[in-house]
This record gives C-alpha cells, structure tokens and sequence, in this order.
C-alpha cells in the first residue's frame, strides 16, 4: 500500500531572509561588468559634455574687450565668468547653480575612476588565459595602456590646472575674478604653457578612445555605425584639443596680452571662496 507523504505548510522565512538581504537594483547592476561599462560610458559623456563647453567659454579669450551697457569697458571672458557666477540669481544665492553643476561633476569623476579600477581588477580575474602572441597582446591592449596612462596625466592636470588657474596657488600674478589676465599671466611662462599643450594631447587620445568606447558601452556597436563612432570621436577629440591647445599659442605669440589700462573697470575685487 503505498504511503501517502504528508507535507507541512510551507514556511517563507527562507524566502523573506533573500529578499531582506538583495541589494537595491542599481547597486546590484552596478556590482556586475556591465553596469560599470554603463556607468563609465555616462560619467565619460558628463566629463566630455563639460569639456566642450569649458573650451567653447574659454573661446571668449579671443573676443577681447567689449563695451557693457552702462558704457564701461571688460574682457569679455571675465563678463562671462561672472554670468557664470551669477546663474539663477535672485532664485537662487549667488554661486548656487555653479557650485552645483561643480558638485556634478566631481561625482562624476569619483564614479568614472571607482568604475575604470573596478572594471580593470575584474578583468584580471577574468582573464585566466594569457594571448597567444605578442601581436595579438599589442592589439588587444594598446587601448587600455593608453586610456590609463592618459587619464593619470589628465587627472594630474586637472589638479594643475585647479591650483593655476582657480585657486592661484600655482600663479603667482593670479587675481580672483580676472579670467584674461590670469590665462595671460599663466600661459606667459612657458614650461607651463608646453605643460598645458602636452596635457591637452593626451586629454585628446583620452577623449577619442573613450569616445569610440562609450557608444560600444551603451549598446551602439554595430559595423554600420563603426565608421560613424569613430568619426565622431574623432571629431571630438580634435576640436577640444585644437581649441585648448590655442591658447597658450596664443598667449606666446602675442595675440592675447593683458592690458589693465584697456578696460574702465575691473574685476579684480571679486568676493573671497567663489
């Protein structure tokens, strides 16, 4: 006679206790290769989206001295830098919104460099076999060398460059508020400006690897889309660094030069921690 096997009810302890313990969806994604390829690729759009912009601002360098509404005179980059300064204004405090995108973007950096050293430790986990020819290892690895060597020279000159040209640590004739003559003080000494065209190179091979692979990241890897991507991140590259790149040229050759008797008034008395 066959026995009948009696089952008691089910308990959902078990299933309470996983359920307690699971990480919330974005966290648990970015534990895994894949949201970090995704978290790169949107920081590395944040950081290329600033960069652009910083360049086409710091363009106003060429536009010299302009002639305001109440008939005073001012560099046209320090009008803009206090435009800047003064976004939202009365909505929000002074500095607000600046220190606000200011605040974007170095989480974004602390994101893109925590992704870039995750993504680089789970590859050499990964990675059990080794190429099987150096050609095939030069090929393979000629991207990643280059993207951490560059990305360690930008992040230094990022730190340069804050001292220089934000802090004025590093510029002895740095004053608060004066963008022109602060570029034109900086970019007179040339060890800093061949620092600055150097810098802005590697930025350049950063920029176009990291271009070409952030579309691969984010699902647009397709052959009849390569020649597109890498056309655009061609282009991109080219026109920030090309850019970046003229001003200390600029500065050397004599095309941008302070001239404090030039202007009918100054920015130079600019309120303390902006």
């Amino acid at each position: 006679m066959a026995q009948t096997l009696s089952r008691g009810p089910v308990s959902g302890t078990a299933i309470k206790a996983d359920t307690a313990k699971r990480k919330p969806f974005l966290l648990d994604l970015y534990a895994t290769a894949v949201g970090k390829k995704y978290v790169m690729a949107i920081t590395g759009l944040i950081g290329i989206g600033f960069v652009l912009t910083h360049m086409i601002g710091n363009l106003k360098m060429y536009l010299g001295i302009i002639t305001e509404s109440n008939g005073e005179r001012a560099y046209d980059i320090d009008i803009y830098g206090e435009f800047l300064r003064e976004l939202a204004v009365p909505l929000l405090p002074r500095t607000y919104v600046l220190w606000g995108l200011r605040l974007v973007l170095i989480g974004a950096l602390i994101l893109h460099l925590h992704a870039a050293a995750s993504l680089t430790q789970l590859n050499r986990k990964a990675r059990s076999v080794k190429y099987q020819s150096s050609r095939d290892y030069q090929i393979a690895n000629f991207a990643s060398r280059s993207m951490r060597w560059t990305g360690i020279i930008v992040l230094a000159f990022l730190a340069w460059h804050l001292a220089d040209l934000t802090w004025g640590w590093a510029n002895p004739d740095f004053v608060r508020g004066a963008a022109y003559r602060n570029l034109d003080a900086s970019f007179s000494r040339i060890p800093v400006a061949a620092l600055y065209i150097v810098a802005n190179i590697a930025l350049g091979i950063h920029l176009f690897h990291g271009t070409w692979s952030l579309f691969q990241s984010l699902g647009a890897n397709n052959p009849r889309f390569n020649k597109w991507r890498k056309g655009a991140a061609a282009g991109v590259a080219t026109l920030i660094v090309a850019g970046n790149v003229s001003f200390p040229i600029a500065v050397l050759a004599g095309v941008i030069e302070f001239d404090s008797d030039a202007v009918t008034h100054s920015v130079e008395a600019q309120e303390a921690g902006e």
